[in-house]
């Protein structure tokens, strides 16, 4: 095995835990605030950093891997198979995602352009979280709708429920993304 591959696995392995204790440590904090599960966390951070450094590959797979040791060592709340699969492997692998602007956030770093770099982690981190919010709506839609307030739509609650936490989630990791790579352009890219 390459020194280039050995150093990406040794990353995706070491973002995933820490992503992993991240999610961890806030979840801890706030397990109270929202009871069927999500929490305000830069847990996102590790995954998106992989993606910006690596592309959609590093970033897809460290997602993929926190996910799992979300239901391997984690606390995890699964109802149903699919729900399980939505809000774990689904969810935390497409925040990976964010890697489709891996190439464009580099050369914005390596042309010195704040304001594009700015706007570039911005996007990636938002579309990254987006996605990730979109699958827990569904599976708040679809299997904790009956937790709604009566009177409440289920979609409606499901909006309102993972915007609660996530809207705050990806504006932090949007702040936590940029002062990272800022703090150390050449070795995080």
């Amino acid at each position: 095995m390459d020194r280039k591959r050995t150093l990406f696995l040794i990353e995706v392995a070491v973002c995933a835990a820490l992503a992993y204790l991240l999610d961890l440590v806030s979840g801890f904090i706030f397990s109270r605030l929202w009871p069927q599960g999500g929490n305000v966390s830069i847990a996102m951070v590790p995954v998106i950093l992989m993606a910006i450094r690596w592309g959609l590959k590093g970033g897809l797979l460290t997602g993929f891997l926190f996910g799992l040791l979300q239901i391997a060592i984690g606390m995890p709340q699964v109802y149903h198979p699919v729900q399980g699969f939505i809000d774990y492997f689904l969810a935390f692998t497409v925040v990976g995602s964010a890697g489709i602007f891996s190439k464009q956030i580099k050369e914005s770093f390596q042309q010195g352009n704040k304001k594009r770099q700015i706007s570039l982690i911005t996007a990636a981190t938002f579309i990254g979280g987006g996605l990730r919010f979109l699958a827990h709506f569904f599976t708040g839609w679809i299997f904790f709708g009956s937790y709604a307030p009566k009177g409440t739509p289920a979609v409606l609650y499901s909006i309102v429920y993972n915007a609660t936490y996530m809207v705050p989630s990806i504006i932090l990791s949007i702040i936590f993304v940029y002062l990272v790579i800022q703090s150390s352009p050449r070795r995080m890219l």
